[in-house]
């Protein structure tokens, strides 16, 4: 089946059991559809193989499966894998968070700014109407005061006209568009800085700056972050409670004592409240960060106040712009990070609100009464109870020489280490059938293939040691039965075979076969053959067709050859020759000769008008 294919085929299930549960009167989401169709087809009980196409009968039964697992009702495993669709949703990092923030912002106030930017104004009730607009957009973009708001309207135009009075609107309407655009903002920032400035002012020699936060942030930074511990503290003594109520029950020693509660449902029920643990801790470490960065902002925006009033106070006469406008955009930029993360704590605590209804299902199954009935002797331990268990428990690096170990007095950021199944003991997941137990990272953290292992003791260390592959399968056929776990215990490298539908890359209709891979390493020579430069290589493209035309051209010529007798027999030839030498000779006697003069007279050149020249030769003879 081609790839092309094969997502047609993929989309079309999909599409099918979204639209058969709409008719059912369930609403589902793709991407919980594509999880779905991923259990089903990882539970090796389903019978489906990835190797081979989907036949109508598979299409089929998959389709019907699917359909059963997500009309179940009270169903904790729904109710968890729900809400880990949710959570991968909504939930990203920080920094994108904050260009959300920024972008609905900007998405908001753009009507506005478009209307000032894009005016053409002719008469002086368009100017007012101009001048009036700006002080909006710096109202709706500061967050000081609204526009409906007569006494935030009046401070804010007393603040504008003092840095840009509605006489120099023309000047801002031959701007371009781009250039308004950026004098628009630092008049916001300028304006902003200057309306917390007079705010400050306005009080008493000692200022609580807690006062100049936002409104809004005063009651969301308490609210939001006891709302989450609360939720939190709730969700661990579930787990705890959980827990203690498996441990009893898959305890060989205990199984005298009946229960009528199925073990499926009681590992179900655990699995939903682990996972909203996990995700509290997330929610709550973003928010600690969230007050950090506020405490941050205030200190800074606390000093730079200060300074403010000390470069006011120090000039009698008007202040240069020079020196307090960058004051008040550092006020402005202070303040917008307040902002910020009041906005953020509001996601947050949404994500909050929002995560509680997937735990309806094991709170109706497992009422607080109800659960407390069961766990009449049992011992409720905590994770911080079940570490100092046993602190002397320690393993020794020096005598399990082939594995590599981390300990705490020998590992740089030891709290920090990407731990393998979110933390939980591998070991007791397998021995106890599914049982999720913290593993203790101070009695060793195991390295095998690149990835890390934490245990809840020592003799589950050493027995996981002695065949991890083994284990780590075991694992993940839990996983396959249970797929909440694979978002639980972060197990998505070990099942790549199958895409969510927000990230899918279509194979076999959703059965796509694994792409084999493993870490490797090769090693080359940096010169293994010696450098060669052929001389005749040519890289021009025609000169390679004059080449091949020549070559063509001389397949149909006859080659002749002929020897002359220079060519003949030739050999090398040495000759010797002797240097010529200096010689002289010497005459009898030293003689010369020498010519007598030619002269030659013409007579008859003056006097006579007709006479006749006669030339007359008066050269000596050379025998005188």
């Amino acid at each position: 089946m081609s790839r092309a294919h094969a997502e047609s085929v993929i989309k079309s299930i999909i599409g099918e059991i979204v639209r058969e549960c709409a008719v059912r009167g369930h609403a589902v989401s793709d991407t919980l559809v594509a999880f779905m169709v991923k259990a089903v087809v990882l539970d090796p009980r389903n019978g489906f193989n990835v190797d081979r196409t989907l036949t109508k009968q598979d299409v089929q039964k998959l389709e019907e499966l699917c359909l059963d697992k997500l009309m179940e009702k009270c169903s904790p495993s729904l109710d968890t894998i729900k809400m880990q669709v949710y959570f991968d949703m909504n939930y990203t990092s920080r920094r994108e968070f904050l260009e959300e923030i920024h972008r609905v912002l900007e998405s908001r106030l753009s009507t506005v700014s478009r209307e000032i930017t894009d005016s053409r104004v002719t008469t002086r009730e368009e100017l007012n109407a101009l001048y009036h607009k700006i002080i909006t957009y710096i109202l709706l973009r500061s967050g000081i005061g609204s526009p409906t708001d007569s006494k935030a309207v009046q401070e804010t135009t007393a603040a504008l006209q003092s840095i840009f009075p509605p006489t120099e609107l023309g000047a801002f309407m031959v701007l371009l568009k781009r250039d308004k655009e950026q004098q628009l903002n630092e008049l916001t920032m300028i304006v902003t800085g200057i309306k917390l400035f007079n705010k400050a002012s306005n009080k008493e020699e000692v200022l609580n700056f807690h006062e100049l936060m936002p409104a809004v942030l005063h009651e969301t930074l308490p609210v939001t972050h006891k709302a989450i511990e609360d939720e939190l503290n709730a969700s661990q003594n579930l787990v705890w409670k959980y827990t203690a109520l498996l441990e009893k029950q898959t305890n060989p020693e205990s199984q005298s004592s009946e229960c009528d509660v199925p073990l499926v449902l009681l590992k179900q029920a655990l699995y939903n409240v682990k996972q909203h643990e996990v995700f509290l801790k997330i929610l709550l470490a973003d928010a600690c960060l969230c007050a950090k960065h506020v405490d941050i902002l205030q200190m800074e925006l606390s000093s730079h106040m200060k300074l403010l009033k000390e470069t006011v106070k120090s000039k009698m006469s008007a202040v240069p712009t020079a020196k307090v406008f960058p004051l008040f955009k550092a006020l402005s930029q202070l303040w917008s990070g307040l902002q910020d993360e009041t906005e953020l704590l509001n996601i947050l605590n949404n994500i909050v609100l929002n995560l509680q209804p997937f735990l309806a299902s094991q709170a109706k199954i497992f009422s607080e009464a109800y659960l407390d009935g069961l766990l009449e002797v049992c011992e409720v331990k905590t994770d911080t109870q079940r570490m100092n268990k046993s602190p002397d428990e320690r393993i020794d690096p020096a005598e399990m020489k082939p594995q590599e170990w981390f300990l705490p007095e020998t590992t740089a950021s030891f709290t920090d280490l990407p731990l393998q199944y979110n933390g939980v003991c591998g070991y007791t997941l397998v021995n106890t059938d599914g049982l999720l137990i913290p593993g203790n990272p101070h009695i060793g953290v195991l390295k095998h293939k690149e990835k890390l292992y934490v245990f809840s003791s020592k003799e589950a260390a050493l027995k996981f040691v002695s065949s991890p592959d083994d284990f780590i399968a075991e694992v993940a056929e839990k996983a396959k039965r249970s797929p909440e776990l694979i978002q639980l215990l972060k197990l998505h490298q070990q099942f790549s075979c199958v895409s969510p539908y927000s990230e899918i890359q279509p194979g076999e209709s959703s059965l796509v076969k694994p792409i084999t891979k493993c870490e490797s390493g090769t090693q080359t020579d940096i010169h293994p053959l010696e450098t060669n430069i052929v001389k005749s290589y040519e890289w021009n493209e025609w000169e390679l067709r004059k080449k091949a035309i020549k070559l063509a051209d001389i397949r149909t010529k006859v080659t002749h050859s002929t020897q002359t007798g220079l060519s003949h027999m030739r050999r090398e030839n040495v000759t010797q020759t002797w240097l010529p030498k200096h010689a002289a000779s010497q005459c009898k006697r030293n003689s010369e000769s020498n010519v007598p003069k030619p002269q030659v007279y013409l007579a008859g050149l003056r006097g006579q008008r007709d006479g006749r020249v006669v030339k007359t030769n008066l050269t000596r003879s050379v025998d005188e």
